[in-house]
């Protein structure tokens, strides 16, 4: 998992918006869980999903990197937040939810680590809980890496990203942030991060031992394939 130590400051200024994420996870909650009361977001980053759940009662962050957890801090006053992995988490605790969003499972670079999230997320929920989460399909890292890098200007500041794909899934995303320090001087922040994108019929296999898959829809709401640009799964907690 990356740690973001560098551009965990610009993290929110050069991110997608996510406020469609955080209305999916309050639709499904509302469809599939309405009386839950608490709530595990897995690599929760800067809160910027958590800070939209107000009607959920009991928020739990869990990051791995301490600079996120900082920021989040200051956005989601009211939410505990843990410094811990997703892939091997034990809390000792049970949530109604537990979501994983913003392709956060993809930073995880072997499909191993993907199913030791899964039997972390099973142990960690309440009896008919709810596992909400989201994932970049291989067809969508392709198309990323065919694309030539990405050029932000936000606040004086410019980040370059280039997106680098292998034949077996794997990717590279090459995020270079340019702070700006006055006149012509700048500061370079550099950070590695790789995704890993799995067809989406071996994420369903994984998935039916121990949970119910309760929908799965695309970007636009229609059924996702491994072109889709992204895949959402809501799962119930299989007893």
């Amino acid at each position: 998992m990356p740690d973001y130590e560098h551009v965990s400051r610009f993290y929110d200024a050069v991110m997608d918006d996510p406020a469609p994420r955080g209305a999916r996870v309050r639709r499904w909650i509302e469809r599939f869980h309405p009386d839950a009361t608490s709530l595990l977001e897995l690599g929760c980053g800067t809160g910027s999903i958590l800070v939209q759940l107000a009607d959920v009662a009991f928020l739990t962050g869990l990051d791995r990197s301490p600079e996120m957890l900082a920021v989040a801090s200051e956005k989601v006053p009211r939410a505990r937040l843990l410094q811990a992995d997703m892939e091997s988490f034990s809390l000792g605790e049970r949530f109604d939810v537990v979501i994983c969003m913003f392709d956060s499972l993809n930073h995880l670079l072997t499909f191993e680590a993907w199913q030791s999230v899964f039997d972390g997320v099973h142990d960690h929920l309440a009896e008919g809980g709810l596992f909400v989460f989201d994932v970049n399909t291989i067809g969508e890292l392709r198309r990323l890496g065919e694309e030539p890098p990405w050029v932000y200007d936000f606040d004086d500041n410019v980040m370059i990203m280039d997106v680098l794909c292998s034949e077996d899934g794997l990717s590279e995303w090459d995020i270079r942030i340019f702070e700006h320090l006055g006149g012509s001087r700048y500061d370079l922040s550099h950070e590695r991060i790789g995704e890993l994108a799995v067809r989406l019929s071996r994420i369903r296999s994984a998935l039916e031992p121990k949970f119910i898959l309760l929908d799965e829809v695309g970007d636009s709401e229609e059924a996702p394939t491994d072109e889709s640009v992204k895949a959402y799964f809501a799962c119930r907690r299989r007893e």
